[in-house]
């Protein structure tokens, strides 16, 4: 089938080329493809109280770590999702993961999604990896918008976006189902520039 638009991102595009490492300039950010040793990092994410409230997938052992890993990989090339481990440039520890968890290359339509471990909350991580991120995908990899949709209560994941330049646009009522039901979700948006 063909489509009345011209892509905003042509098919093979993306996968045409390995998964970027993502450093952040002037910054101790480094945002890195997943590799097959962060297994143990990614099930002890998943045992924080917190990301396994906030979201609905869950690994619970290192066989699904792996799992998980290589399908990210595969999402890449498939261009589906990007995901990729946060950590500080110096190429220490994992400290917390950030992805466009779909992707709409038709479109230029992107969704990002971000956890950070416990022992690096606090320290601004979060938003300026998501700045990162949207840097990358707004003016390299040819997105045109990029959404970001939290719960109404999550107000950490609130400010990370706001922080990282993603405008509030409103909320989508009873839009996500949670282990405790349906929850309201605030949409923010972040544009390429000059749209």
């Amino acid at each position: 089938m063909s489509f009345a638009i011209t892509p905003a991102i042509p098919t093979g595009a993306l996968s045409a080329s390995v998964q970027p490492s993502l450093p952040a300039s002037g910054s101790d950010v480094l945002l890195r493809p997943w590799e097959a040793n962060d297994a143990p990092a990614l099930l002890r994410a998943f045992q924080d109280p917190s990301i396994q409230y906030w979201h609905t997938h869950h690994v619970t052992s290192r066989e699904e770590a792996q799992e998980w890993i290589v399908a990210s990989h595969r999402s890449w090339q498939l261009e589906q999702a990007a995901q990729w481990a946060i950590t500080l440039a110096d190429g220490g520890e994992v400290l917390g993961r950030i992805a466009l968890r779909w992707m709409d290359l038709l479109h230029g339509l992107a969704e990002c999604a971000y956890w950070v471990l416990p022992n690096a909350r606090g320290m601004g991580l979060a938003p300026r990896a998501l700045a990162v991120l949207a840097h990358w995908a707004l003016s390299e990899a040819g997105f045109r918008r990029l959404e970001l949709a939290h719960a109404v209560g999550n107000e950490a994941s609130c400010r990370v976006a706001t922080k990282a330049g993603f405008v509030l646009e409103g909320t989508r009522r009873s839009a996500h189902l949670q282990s405790d039901g349906w929850h309201d979700m605030h949409l923010h948006a972040r544009l390429q520039r000059g749209t």
